[in-house]
């Protein structure tokens, strides 16, 4: 394996705990920042909001609310994702399998498939937000720990 950067060896454990790992962040990011927008508006709390793809409206002021809580949780499951996996070619693996498990518990939940054109609108932004901002947080960290020094050997 001489001419490979990085030696990975095949562990599906590993995976399934990461993929476990980052829904429950998901879940409980998502659920904190809904808490927190119905905390501050006085609107009353629910897992519909998490689960019921007819809440995410952005005609009314708490639908606005739950968009917003999306976008955040994004934010944050990126960090979740950059902690987590610490692997850029491995970001949209990760982010698409979060969405598409997402998409199984709301059908679930549900027991339909979401028609909605802004359940499937916000889920697809929110989930190239996560991609994006944890491919960058990885390579930054990736090509952090490449030194490169310019000085002379002293130590010949």
């Amino acid at each position: 394996m001489a001419g490979q950067f990085r030696y990975t060896v095949w562990d599906p454990w590993m995976i399934i705990s990461q993929i476990l790992t980052l829904q429950s962040v998901f879940y409980v990011s998502l659920g904190l920042w809904i808490f927190l927008f119905d905390s501050m508006s006085g609107s009353s709390k629910s897992l519909d909001q998490i689960f019921k793809y007819q809440e995410l409206q952005p005609t009314n002021f708490s639908g606005k609310l739950v968009l917003a809580a999306y976008v955040f949780n994004a934010l944050n499951c990126s960090v979740g994702l950059w902690y987590v996996v610490q692997r850029t070619k491995l970001c949209l693996d990760f982010s698409c399998t979060i969405y598409i498990l997402h998409l199984f518990v709301c059908v679930w939940y549900n027991s339909a498939l979401p028609y909605t054109l802004s359940w499937w609108l916000i889920n697809t932004v929110c989930a190239a937000v996560l991609c994006v901002s944890g491919e960058f947080l990885c390579m930054r960290t990736e090509l952090q720990s490449i030194p490169v020094s310019m000085g002379p050997k002293t130590d010949l």
